[in-house]
């Protein structure tokens, strides 16, 4: 631009600044010619004044002029490329000192025009967000140009399996500010098993509203963000080996394991039954208790041996019997079977009596709880207590001595339950009653006088 030229009066410089329009990040030149019209050597300092002074110069900032003389001087503006240098009409001042004459110092002003320009930075974080249904991600905007703008976001996805929402969804910004937007991601429906599922997006930032201007500015034209949504399952892969592990274990109890433990159970309950045989040819054998209800056994010569039953304990649920084997010396081997049902919350008496003339010498006894119920069961011989064992701790229980304990004739064998609970059996079906059956063995041999 060539500025005009005009006269001052004495010992004063003519000049003229013109308007300038600028663009921040380019440079720019304009200029005054200073003429001396006094009759005077004078020196003229110049120097920018105003809100152009940092980024304008003067080239040179000194002339000396001869009277009559004149020079031309350039002013050189270069505004930066940054926020703080507004776009729209800016005032520039030029003052002129002159070195003689201080006192007519002046000031030139004009308009300098600086151009718009606009540039968006947008960072998205974090890159990667894991979730089962939804994911939060942050958005850091700043407006590094000089004008104000309304920020706009724009999404993309391959698909439409992501939901994108912004928050705020179109910020406001000076020059030079900054904001942080908020974005939540979802998905449409969860994955329940598998690997994870990833959903990549990508974010496009652009000035809301003004889309011809930023199309104008190469600047605003920026590679949209990406980002992506890592769908983890519901269900993690190790958690489906382990319920497959558990249901081949459960399939292998039912199938396998189940039917051999049951009929072990039944075995076990029914051999503790059961009376030991008496071989054939043995004369005088004892015979055990026919079943519930049965009070008493026949004896050799006559005897009887009734299964009488405590408080409480007489009718079926009560029932004893002896078996008999091979006499060996002066006595024989022989066997008794206490069959006793108890109903539950009741506590029944079962027993067995040694005939007359004879001594019981007790060596082993069987315990059989085959079906499982909770109580107390305690054994006695005559008035000496054996042992008192809690039902629930066991099915089939065996005891055995080397010195048999002996019992005098009339004595007995008594077996007392308390039933607490009754169990259930090998059918698979909860007892009305407890049902507790106790086999003692030994040898029983006649007194002689």
């Amino acid at each position: 631009m060539t500025p005009s030229e005009t006269s001052s009066g004495s010992g004063a410089p003519g000049l003229d600044i013109p308007a300038v329009t600028v663009t921040p990040g380019g440079t720019v030149t304009t200029g005054v010619t200073v003429r001396n019209d006094s009759d005077i050597v004078e020196a003229y300092n110049l120097e920018v004044v105003g809100d152009c002074a940092s980024w304008a110069t003067v080239d040179p900032p000194r002339v000396s002029l001869y009277p009559g003389t004149s020079e031309r001087v350039t002013i050189r503006l270069e505004p930066p490329r940054s926020p703080e240098v507004r776009a729209g009409e800016t005032p520039l001042g030029v003052r002129v000192l002159p070195a003689e004459h201080p006192e007519s110092v002046r000031v030139l002003e004009t308009t300098v025009h600086v151009e718009e320009f606009r540039e968006l930075h947008t960072e998205l974080a974090p890159g990667r967000r894991r979730g089962w249904l939804r994911g939060r991600y942050r958005l850091a905007v700043r407006n590094r140009g000089n004008s104000p703008v309304r920020v706009g976001f724009t999404p993309g996805q391959a698909g439409e399996e992501l939901g994108l929402a912004f928050s705020p969804a179109e910020p406001a910004l000076e020059p030079g500010e900054s904001a942080e937007v908020g974005l939540r991601v979802r998905t449409g429906k969860p994955v329940w098993f598998g690997a994870p599922v990833v959903w990549p997006f990508t974010v496009d930032t652009a000035e809301a509203g003004d889309q011809e201007a930023a199309r104008r500015d190469e600047t605003a034209v920026r590679a949209p963000l990406e980002a992506e949504f890592v769908q983890i399952p519901v269900f993690p892969r190790w958690l489906l080996v382990v319920l497959a592990a558990l249901l081949a274990l459960l399939l292998a109890w039912f199938a396998l394991v189940r039917p051999v433990v049951r009929s072990a159970a039944e075995e076990a309950a029914t051999e503790a039954v059961q009376p030991r045989p008496t071989p054939a040819g043995e004369p005088g054998g004892q015979t055990p208790g026919t079943g519930p209800g049965d009070d008493s056994s026949a004896r050799p010569g006559g005897q009887e041996a009734g299964a009488s039953s405590g408080p409480g304990g007489d009718g079926p649920a009560a029932d004893a019997g002896a078996d008999s084997g091979t006499s060996a010396g002066a006595g024989r081997q022989s066997s008794a079977t206490i069959d006793l049902r108890t109903s539950g919350g009741q506590t029944r008496t079962g027993t067995y009596r040694v005939p007359g003339n004879s001594v019981f010498k007790v060596t082993d006894i069987v315990v059989a709880n085959f079906q499982g119920d909770e109580g107390v069961l305690t054994i006695t011989f005559g008035d000496r207590k054996i042992t008192t064992i809690a039902l629930e701790t066991f099915r089939n229980q065996d005891y055995h001595w080397v010195t048999p304990i002996e019992i005098p004739e009339n004595g007995t064998v008594t077996v007392e339950v308390t039933c607490e609970k009754p169990g259930t059996p090998a059918t698979g079906r909860r007892a009305q009653g407890c049902h507790e059956v106790l086999n003692v063995s030994g040898v029983l041999s006649r007194i002689t006088q």
